[in-house]
């Protein structure tokens, strides 16, 4: 009898044994792909992390109208700075020759005629800095604390903790006349230049503090600010003020009257992240605003664990800032009088605003120059 044949797949199970390890296979890659997954976001939720941060909800960003109304006012004349980066804040002595501290600790000297001499060198990150009464410069520097550099160059450190706590981000001060030194620490958790960091954590590590030369104490004003920034003395130093950054706010610490040793805020959900803040002595307080409020950041505010995993990534996917001059002058109640722009970001970002003679010196923590503006070109 002939044998019938069952066609090619008689005695040939290979093919579907075949089939079946390569399906095998390939279901334990996407699942180790999965796992190897949920392993790395479960990482960038849960694990180790620089920063820890809190929620918060920021007001709707003002627009740039009204009283922010955009412009181009702003026409600055710019000055490099001999090569040298990051001229924060801009100093005058009693003979007429300017002072600003840059990124290398360098404090560099000039006058009108913009030949740069090397003054001092702290070693770290000079930032705000102004004269006292007996001509010495006081800076408050990033890394070194509260210093005093007498005229000669010679460099005294006043104090550097609070509480037995360390500075970790010295900024800005203003002297009053008894010799009262007011300054701030931005942040005792991250130093510069990571400033960033404390940005993302909004937990309120910084500190508004005082200086008594006579004592050499250091006392705690208000704690818990985010990011304190710049200072500025009333004229008649009935109050001082102090930029909080992140809050998008300034905050007036009353120093006489009833509400002594109490705070306030002296203006609220500014358009711009506030750095330094000045006083003209007659009526001005001029508020440099570093960069303009950042949509992603606000958005992100009320979401730690996102913010958290996000400051796990590369920085070069981070945010960036948009380059934006801006700066506005407030009256002694915190009303806008001054509202100066640049939209081409002329100088950026703007860290600090000096008035000398009719004319606004323009510092930047990162630009290779400082920039020069005409009060007389708003008459």
């Amino acid at each position: 009898m002939a044998e019938v044949s069952r066609g090619p797949f008689r005695s040939s199970p290979a093919p579907i044994r075949l089939l079946a390890v390569a399906v095998k296979r390939a279901f334990l890659v996407l699942f180790a792909v999965f796992v190897a997954i949920g392993v790395i976001l479960a990482w960038f939720v849960f694990g180790p992390s620089e920063i820890e941060p809190i929620a918060w909800t920021p007001q709707p960003a003002p627009l740039l109208t009204g009283q922010y109304a955009q412009n181009s006012l702003l026409s600055l004349k710019l000055y490099t700075t001999d090569g040298l980066i990051g001229p924060e804040d801009i100093a005058r002595d009693s003979e007429g020759r300017f002072y600003t501290g840059v990124v290398d600790g360098r404090i560099v000297r000039f006058k009108e005629d913009m030949q740069f001499s090397t003054f001092a060198n702290t070693g770290g990150r000079p930032l705000g800095m102004e004269f006292d009464a007996q001509g010495n410069l006081i800076v408050c520097d990033a890394h070194k604390g509260l210093l005093s550099i007498d005229p000669k160059g010679a460099i005294t450190t006043l104090t550097t903790e609070e509480g037995g706590v360390k500075f970790g981000f010295t900024d800005d001060l203003a002297i009053a006349k008894d010799g009262t030194i007011y300054f701030t620490d931005a942040s005792y958790k991250f130093h510069a230049p990571n400033y960033l960091a404390d940005l993302m954590e909004h937990r309120g590590n910084g500190k508004f503090l005082k200086y008594d030369p006579a004592t050499k104490t250091t006392t705690k004003l208000i704690g818990d600010l985010c990011f304190a920034n710049g200072v500025a003395l009333a004229p008649d130093e009935s109050f001082v003020l102090v930029n909080e950054t992140w809050n998008y706010r300034v905050l007036r610490y009353w120093l006489t009257g009833e509400k002594k040793e109490t705070w306030d805020v002296f203006i609220d959900n500014l358009p711009g992240f506030p750095d330094n803040i000045t006083s003209n002595g007659k009526g001005t307080f001029w508020l440099a605003l570093a960069n303009p409020r950042n949509p992603v950041a606000d958005t992100l505010a009320p979401y730690p664990r996102v913010r958290r995993a996000l400051w796990k990534l590369p920085k070069a996917l981070h945010p960036k800032a948009v380059r934006y001059s801006f700066v506005l002058g407030l009256d002694k109640d915190g009303k806008v009088i001054r509202n100066l722009q640049n939209p081409s970001g002329q100088l950026a970002p703007v860290t600090s605003v000096n008035e000398y003679d009719g004319k606004l010196y323009l510092g930047s923590v990162e630009d290779a120059q400082f920039g020069v503006f005409d009060l007389g070109l708003l008459k």
